[in-house]
C-alpha cells in the first residue's frame, strides 16, 4: 500500500556479480548488448530472470560460469532462489547464488563433481548448456552431449558453428545463453516453428489473464474466461504455454483443468464462490461461512511499485493462489477482483457486504521510499463503524504469525488502523501487508511466485487459525497447504 506519494527510482552506483539480487533493467537500456540479441535478452529482463551489473552494462561476451546458469534457469523456472545451506563444501550458504544452485540440483537439472563439490566458477561450454537446458525442459536427449545438442537444434532453440558442428566444447557467453534460454521458454523466438499444442485444459475463473512470459512481472496479452477450451505445448515452471482463440500466452497451471466439466462447481453458483466439503471430516459450520478476498488496487491504480514491479499485480497473484487453496474446503469464498480491474473502496465493503461475509482480508504490500521493511497487519479498533474489533485483532494475529512464519521477514507488528476497507465493513476484517516492494530484500520474495504461494498459504493458514480459535473444527484442512 502506498505511504507516500512520492516513487522513488533507485540505482545502484556499484558494481556486483552479473548474476546476483540487483537491478533488472530492460535491454533498450543496456548498451552493449548487439543487435542480435536485444529481443531475446530485453525478454528475459523483464521477467526478472536476466540482469545486468547495472542498468546499462551487461557484459554479453562474458563467459557463463556454473553457478551463473543455475541462477539463469532456476529463475526461469521459478524456483526457490533462498540463500540456503547446499550439499556442496564450495557454495556456502552465504553465496548469492546458494539457493538457486541447490533448487537447481534438487530438481535434477545440474549436479556436482566428485568430492563433494560444485564449481561454481567453472566455465560453462556450450554441451553442458545444452545438457541443462535439456533437464529443465524435459527434453528427451540419451544422456549425451551430443543428444543434448540435437534436443536444442531440433526445436529451433540453438544452432550449429561455422565448421557444421555443435561446438560442445567451446565455452558460452552471457548473451548466447540469454537467447538460447528464451527461445527454450517461448517459442515465438525460435529460429523455426516448433511447439506443439496437444495438451487440452480448460479454465477454471474468470478474467485469467495471459502473460507474454512465465511470470507476473510479463505483460498481459490477452484474458480467458471461465471454461474456456485451450490447448497447451509446454510449461516453464508453474506455468503453462497455451493456445486459445485469443492467441497464445503464458498462463499460471493451478488455474487450468484437465476436465471439461468443472468437478468443484454448483448450480447457481459464481465463478469467485469455491465448493464445500472436499476435504473429510471438516466442522460441518463452515459450509455457512463466507470469507472475502479482497487483493487491493488494480486496474487504473496500480497501488505501491519497486524494482519494476507493481502491487497490484502482486496482491492480485497472491490472492489468486489464496482462493485456490480455500477451493479445497466447505468455505465459501469471493474475492473482490479476479482480474486487473479497479473496485472503489466503497464497492469493495458493499461486495463485502453482499454476499454475507464472515471474514474479510484484504490483502496489499507496502512502500516507504525504500526505507521500510517487514511484515504487519492491520485492523479497526472503534467499534462505532465495524463492530468486530475483537475477533478483527484476532484475526490480524493469526494472519500476522503465519505471513512471519511463510516470508521470514522482519515483524512490524499487528497494529489498529483506519483503513477504509476494514473501518467500515460489517465483519472481522485484516489488512496483511505482504512486504515493502521498494526494499531490495522484500522485492525479491514479492517477485518470487516461489514466495508469492508461501504467502497465499500463510493467509490461508492464518484464517484457518482464526477460526480453529473460535472453536470450529479445521484440523482436517490444514493439509491443504503443505
Amino acid at each position: 500500500m502506498r505511504k507516500s506519494s512520492i516513487i522513488l527510482t533507485l540505482a545502484f552506483c556499484f558494481i556486483l556479480p552479473l548474476f546476483g539480487f540487483h537491478t533488472t533493467a530492460q535491454a533498450s537500456g543496456f548498451t552493449d548488448v548487439p543487435k542480435r540479441a536485444l529481443k531475446e535478452v530485453n525478454y528475459l529482463a523483464e521477467g526478472g530472470i536476466a540482469t545486468g551489473s547495472s542498468a546499462t552494462i551487461f557484459a554479453p561476451d562474458t563467459i557463463v560460469t556454473r553457478a551463473e546458469a543455475a541462477t539463469f534457469i532456476a529463475r526461469a523456472l521459478q524456483l526457490d532462489g533462498k540463500q540456503k545451506q547446499t550439499v556442496f563444501k564450495d557454495v556456502a550458504a552465504s553465496n548469492p547464488s546458494s539457493g538457486y544452485i541447490q533448487s537447481a540440483v534438487d530438481k535434477g537439472i545440474l549436479s556436482g563433481y566428485s568430492g563433494g563439490r560444485f564449481l561454481p566458477d567453472k566455465d560453462v561450454t556450450r554441451g553442458e548448456m545444452a545438457v541443462m537446458m535439456s533437464r529443465a525442459f524435459g527434453y528427451e536427449f540419451g544422456g549425451s552431449l551430443s543428444g543434448a545438442a540435437k534436443a536444442l537444434t531440433s526445436r529451433g532453440i540453438a544452432s550449429g558453428m561455422e565448421d557444421g558442428t555443435f561446438g560442445s566444447d567451446k565455452q558460452i557467453t552471457r548473451v548466447d545463453f540469454s537467447v538460447f534460454l528464451a527461445r527454450a521458454i517461448n517459442p515465438e523466438f525460435r529460429m523455426k516453428q516448433t511447439a506443439s499444442f496437444k495438451q487440452t485444459f480448460w479454465v477454471n475463473t474468470n478474467n485469467l489473464n495471459v502473460r507474454t512470459g512465465p511470470s507476473t512481472r510479463y505483460s498481459k496479452s490477452a484474458s480467458l474466461q471461465k471454461d474456456v477450451k485451450v490447448v497447451s505445448s509446454h510449461e516453464v515452471g508453474s506455468w503453462v504455454y497455451i493456445k486459445s482463440a485469443n492467441g497464445t500466452g503464458f498462463v499460471h497451471k493451478s488455474y487450468l483443468r484437465n476436465t471439461e466439466e468443472a468437478s468443484n462447481s454448483r448450480p447457481g453458483e459464481d465463478d469467485n464462490g469455491s465448493n464445500p466439503g472436499t476435504i473429510g471430516n471438516a466442522d460441518p459450520r463452515l459450509a455457512n461461512q463466507v470469507i472475502i478476498l479482497d487483493p487491493g488496487h488494480g486496474g487504473t491504480d496500480p497501488g505501491a511499485s519497486g524494482f519494476n514491479l507493481r502491487e497490484k499485480d502482486v496482491v492480485l497473484d497472491t490472492g489468486l493462489k489464496t482462493n485456490e487453496l480455500f477451493k479445497k474446503t466447505p468455505f465459501k469464498v469471493y474475492m473482490t477482483r479476479t482480474g486487473d480491474t479497479f473496485p472503489s473502496l466503497s464497492d469493495r465493503t458493499k461486495f463485502a457486504k453482499s454476499k454475507n461475509g464472515n471474514v474479510f482480508v484484504s490483502i496489499h504490500a507496502n512502500a516507504s521510499n525504500g526505507a521500510g521493511n517487514g511484515t504487519e497487519t492491520y485492523y479497526y479498533s472503534s467499534a462505532a463503524t465495524n463492530p468486530y474489533v475483537s475477533d478483527s485483532k484476532l484475526l490480524a494475529t493469526k494472519i500476522q504469525q503465519r505471513m512471519l512464519d511463510a516470508l521470514q521477514l522482519k515483524n512490524r507488528g499487528v497494529k489498529p488502523y483506519g483503513y477504509y476497507v476494514i473501518k467500515y465493513n460489517s465483519m472481522p476484517a485484516a489488512l496483511a501487508e505482504l512486504g515493502f516492494i521498494d526494499n531490495a530484500k522484500d522485492n525479491e520474495k514479492l517477485k518470487s511466485d516461489y514466495w508469492r504461494t508461501q504467502a497465499a498459504k500463510a493467509l490461508y493458514l492464518g484464517i484457518l487459525d482464526y477460526y480453529k480459535a473460535k472453536g470450529y473444527q479445521v484440523d482436517s484442512l490444514y493439509s491443504a497447504a503443505k
